[in-house]
């Protein structure tokens, strides 16, 4: 029962991130929380799962609602706090003498390596280096902080199967990410850390010299930004209040024009077709900014019949 509870939290969480003021909820799952917050009394309640069961009718019973603690603040390890971001220059040269030259310097930056967990890596972008197309993720998770590349996971694959939609592969375009290091949590020692957090502003600031200068080298056409968090460290926090405002818009970083779209696990969490056809016009979009031959049944991908 706590996973799911901690699900419905997590999804209310991402919900509200996206900009969704309201959820509709049945009769039958207010039943439920409620037995739920009747049965656990009086120990803590979800403040969240609380709060769903209590907005949605005036009618729940006074010992139930009398048990709803406030959230307790949780107590974690103070985030180190990171030095200046560093200056990259890079040398004369190619290429691929440029990239392995950043490579170099970000797997073995002390500052990199130092918020990477034991037997875990640290991860730079990969792909073509003449790619046009440039994908901009916000951060390493699990899976790809065991491969040292980013977009293997799920997300990962399903960022794969929309770049073949584009008639591409994953080989044509680069993708990087806003930070090199899978943002810690706190987790028991020699435990495997459970679930992610979005980087802090001091982290994005601290890596953005690494992907300008990825950005430097691949000189794409465009980039595309996938996600609030990839926005964020691309336009500035400050530049949004939610995706939807400037998903599917051009903006400008570095030069380059920008397209923001929805991150992959979105699609993961909400597979309609109605939510693939938004992604999808976007990439339409970057297919088009780029001169690419769009097909009939290309133009027509993911539209209700």
């Amino acid at each position: 029962m706590r996973t799911a509870l901690t699900a419905i939290t997590d999804e209310l969480k991402r919900l509200k991130a996206t900009g969704v003021k309201s959820v509709s909820v049945s009769d039958e799952s207010i039943a439920t929380l409620r037995r739920v917050i009747a049965a656990r009394a009086p120990k803590t309640v979800n403040p969240v799962v609380a709060a769903v069961a209590a907005k949605a009718s005036p009618e729940i019973p006074k010992s139930a609602s009398a048990v709803v603690k406030p959230p307790v603040k949780a107590v974690t390890p103070a985030e180190p706090k990171l030095p200046a971001p560093p200056v990259v220059v890079l040398p004369s040269g190619d290429k691929a003498v440029r990239w392995a030259a950043l490579k170099e310097l970000v797997l073995n930056h002390p500052v990199c390596t130092a918020n990477v967990r034991p037997g875990k890596k640290v991860v730079l972008g990969v792909g073509s280096l003449d790619a046009k197309i440039m994908f901009v993720g916000e951060a390493p998770g699990a899976e790809e902080e065991v491969q040292g590349e980013p977009f293997v996971g799920p997300a990962g694959q399903l960022l794969t199967k929309m770049i073949g939609g584009m008639g591409l592969k994953r080989s044509d375009i680069y993708i990087g990410n806003i930070l090199n290091w899978r943002p810690q949590m706190p987790t028991p020692e020699g435990a495997e850390q459970i679930g992610n957090r979005a980087p802090t502003a001091e982290e994005m600031a601290f890596c953005m010299p690494f992907l300008r200068a990825q950005i430097e080298i691949v000189n794409p056409d465009v980039i595309v930004a996938l996600g609030s968090t990839a926005a964020q460290g691309l336009l500035g926090a400050d530049s949004f209040k939610t995706l939807g405002e400037i998903r599917g818009h051009w903006k400008l970083f570095a030069g380059k024009p920008v397209m923001v779209t929805y991150h992959p696990s979105y699609i993961l969490r909400n597979g309609s077709n109605r939510s693939k056809r938004v992604v999808w016009e976007d990439l339409l979009q970057v297919m088009e900014r780029t001169g690419m031959t769009i097909s009939d049944k290309q133009r027509g991908y993911f539209l209700d019949k």
